[in-house]
C-alpha cells in the first residue's frame, strides 16, 4: 500500500467529508484500535488545517495515558478532572475550549496551544478514552468540527474491537 501527499478542499464539511471516507477505507476490515487510532490521528494531522497536536489518550488504572498521536511529545498521564482532557473525561462531555488560558487548570503540554477540543471515546456504557486536538490558534474549533469529529469518534468505538486494549465489559 501507497499513499501520496492529498490536497483536501477548501470547503470545511467537503474536507470532513474526505477525510471521514479515508478513515473509512484505512479502518475497513481492521478492528485493533491502537492501528485504527494511530491511522486516524496521522489522517486528521494531515488533513486538519492551524492543528499543533492531535491524538487520543485511553483511560488506564483510573487516568488516562497518552496514546497515538501527532506532534510535539505530550503529557504521558492525566489525572481525570485535571485539564481539558481529563475534565472531558471525568464529565462525558466534549470539551470546546475557545482559549485553553481561561481553561481552569488547563494542561500546557505545548504553549503554542491556544484552544483545544477533546471527545470523549465509549466502550461498554463508560469512558475509555478521548480524541484530543490542539491548535495555536485561539477559537479554532467550530460547531461544524465537534459535529464531524463527535461523527467520526462514534465511528471508531464501533468499528474498534476494544478487548483487544484489555478493556472488557
Amino acid at each position: 500500500m501507497s499513499f501520496a501527499s492529498v490536497t483536501y478542499p477548501e470547503d470545511k464539511a467537503a474536507r470532513y467529508e474526505m477525510m471521514t471516507g479515508q478513515i473509512r477505507a484505512l479502518t475497513d476490515g481492521i478492528s485493533h484500535p491502537i492501528s485504527n487510532l494511530a491511522n486516524t490521528a496521522a489522517l486528521l494531522w494531515q488533513g486538519m488545517p492551524d492543528i499543533n497536536w492531535c491524538g487520543f489518550y485511553l483511560m488506564d488504572k483510573g487516568a488516562l495515558m497518552l496514546g497515538p498521536f501527532c506532534g510535539l511529545p505530550a503529557c504521558i498521564r492525566i489525572p481525570l478532572g485535571r485539564g481539558v482532557c481529563g475534565t472531558a473525561a471525568q464529565m462525558d462531555e466534549t470539551q470546546r475550549v475557545y482559549d485553553v488560558h481561561q481553561f481552569p487548570g488547563h494542561i500546557a503540554c505545548d504553549s503554542a496551544s491556544n484552544s483545544e477540543i477533546v471527545i470523549p471515546i465509549h466502550f461498554g456504557g463508560r469512558v475509555i478514552g478521548v480524541l484530543d486536538i490542539d491548535s495555536p490558534l485561539t477559537g479554532r474549533f467550530d460547531e461544524t468540527d465537534q459535529e464531524k469529529l463527535s461523527q467520526l469518534v462514534r465511528y471508531l468505538e464501533k468499528c474498534c474491537d476494544w478487548s483487544q486494549t484489555g478493556y472488557t465489559l
